[in-house]
């Protein structure tokens, strides 16, 4: 849920005149199995598939649109187009449940983490296609982009909360000159009903459900609109529609650092190097504003700038994402509380860079504000000792200012799961830890499966053994056997051990 930064094989499947023929062919061998192949057939006619290449697949996709209202209730108003892309499936007898992967975010675009997907769910492709939408308000799909910040600017200008300010102001004054622009339609619900009509154009009758984190929202969503269409769900850090990102990421923040703080206290090794970090790491706070030094990461020159409270938190916040990163966080804390701040700015920008997609803060907002952002004071969660109110404080000051949606009340609930559920929770996650997907899964009922990977971070889904059980979930045939299908692997994924700094031999006389 960041907002400032989550193979295949083409199958030769011939749009047209050759792939008919072979329909009729195989359909006087079998009528009854091939009227279904050939209604496909038909339908990724409807839907215009045409052969593209998508950034870092090897093999050849097929790519399309859908044209879609911007305005559901204006049906002949502004039209926009809603881009996806198919990865196919390997075996010419493919089977008729594609998987539809839906992005996190929100404000990704899942067509540009194609790649990422590939790796992680590629199995799938033996036998099914894969389908990545790219949401309304994001990549080519009536995009809602502001201009990403130049990393080669001065740190002390990149850190200037009033200059970001400005420049997201002036971000959202262009965004309202769009035809596309107006944000009241980018929320959820809407982009829902859009996954619809591209599953509707593919002619699958029953698609299967993969989504992580802001993605297991839009799945949700999903779910309740078009619970006849599913055929099995997984969902990997659970955002619950009702679950008021910006109280909620607060608190959860701060569980993550303080277990964080408390496993390296626990640890003998990390206890010597950095004794007492909880107290130096409060004490380091209180001491803010303060001028210090940093390296700028592209030009290795020693630039001045006031570090601020909110800026350092930024920077612990985004390595708990991810546990091999959190592990070096005792570390550079404790350089921090020395005076040198480059091992943490080192750790926060590792976090930064592996992102690999600009997030459509346009989009971002319309979805935050519109369906998060009104239920602020109704949340009960407790702002965490050290985040506090920094986070909501953002929405505090961009939401009021925006034309926000309208969400149903029936968004905020989770009915039972028409189809069996795989919910995805990791011990450590700083964001979505397991306290929401517990939620979740007990709403969705007896066909909700809730797996905790103990020491698993923001997305689980493709780490340690984690891709075979997602393939089986999905692969097997019936809902009972996929609630049977063992995860107990993932309890014996340990945690990455706590950084040490090499200390180099004393060099000799």
């Amino acid at each position: 849920m960041n907002i400032a930064r989550f193979a295949f094989a083409c199958t030769g499947i011939a749009i047209g005149a050759t792939a008919l023929r072979a329909a009729t062919m195989r359909a006087m061998r079998n009528p009854t199995v091939l009227l279904g192949a050939l209604l496909l057939t038909l339908s990724a006619q409807a839907a215009e598939l045409k052969a593209c290449r998508l950034r870092g697949v090897e093999h050849e996709a097929l790519c399309g649109v859908v044209v879609r209202a911007l305005d559901p209730a204006r049906p002949q108003g502004v039209q926009i187009d809603i881009h996806f892309a198919v990865l196919p499936a390997l075996a010419r007898n493919k089977l008729p449940d594609p998987v539809f992967f839906f992005a996190g975010g929100p404000g990704q675009s899942a067509i540009e983490i194609a790649a990422q997907v590939g790796a992680m769910l590629g199995r799938f492709t033996n036998r099914r296609d894969i389908v990545l939408i790219d949401q309304r308000g994001v990549g080519k799909s009536a995009p809602l982009v502001c201009e990403a910040d130049d990393p080669a600017r001065p740190l002390a200008e990149q850190f200037d909360l009033e200059r970001l300010r400005a420049q997201q102001v002036r971000c959202f004054d262009k965004l309202k000159t769009l035809p596309h622009g107006d944000l009241r339609f980018f929320t959820t619900t809407i982009a829902m009903a859009d996954t619809e009509a591209v599953r509707a154009a593919l002619g699958a009758a029953k698609i299967n459900l993969v989504g992580g984190s802001y993605g297991t929202r839009a799945v949700l969503e999903y779910m309740r609109q078009f619970p006849q269409h599913v055929r099995r769900a997984v969902i990997d850090g659970v955002t619950p529609p009702d679950m008021v990102l910006p109280a909620s990421v607060s608190s959860d923040n701060q569980a993550a650092l303080d277990a964080l703080l408390a496993a390296c206290e626990q640890d003998k090794a990390c206890a010597i190097r950095e004794p007492l970090l909880a107290e130096r790491w409060r004490a380091l706070l209180a001491s803010l504003p303060r001028t210090v030094t940093l390296a700028h990461p592209l030009s290795g020159r020693s630039e001045t700038i006031l570090l601020t409270q909110q800026t350092l938190l930024a920077m612990v916040r985004g390595p708990l994402y991810v546990p091999a990163l959190a592990a070096a966080l005792p570390a550079a804390i404790g350089e921090a509380t020395r005076g040198r701040f480059e091992p943490l700015a080192g750790v926060a920008l590792s976090f930064g860079g592996r992102r690999g997609t600009q997030m459509a803060a346009g989009m971002h907002f319309a979805v935050v504000c519109a369906e998060d952002f009104p239920r602020l004071q109704r949340s009960a969660d407790q702002p965490g000792t050290d985040f506090g109110g920094a986070f909501a404080s953002l929405y505090d000051e961009t939401c009021p200012a925006l034309a926000r949606g309208d969400v149903p009340e029936a968004f905020y609930t989770v009915p039972p799961a028409p189809a069996a559920t795989l919910v995805l929770s990791g011990g450590l996650d700083p964001v979505t830890p397991p306290r929401h997907g517990a939620r979740v899964a007990t709403a969705l009922g007896a066909k909700a499966k809730h797996v905790v990977v103990p020491n698993g971070g923001h997305g689980v889904m493709g780490i340690g053994c984690m891709r075979d059980v997602l393939y089986r979930f999905v692969d097997v045939a019936t809902d009972g056997e996929a609630l049977q299908v063992d995860a107990s692997c993932v309890t014996t994924i340990p945690r990455p051990p706590m950084f040490a700094p090499m200390v180099l031999p004393a060099a000799a006389p």
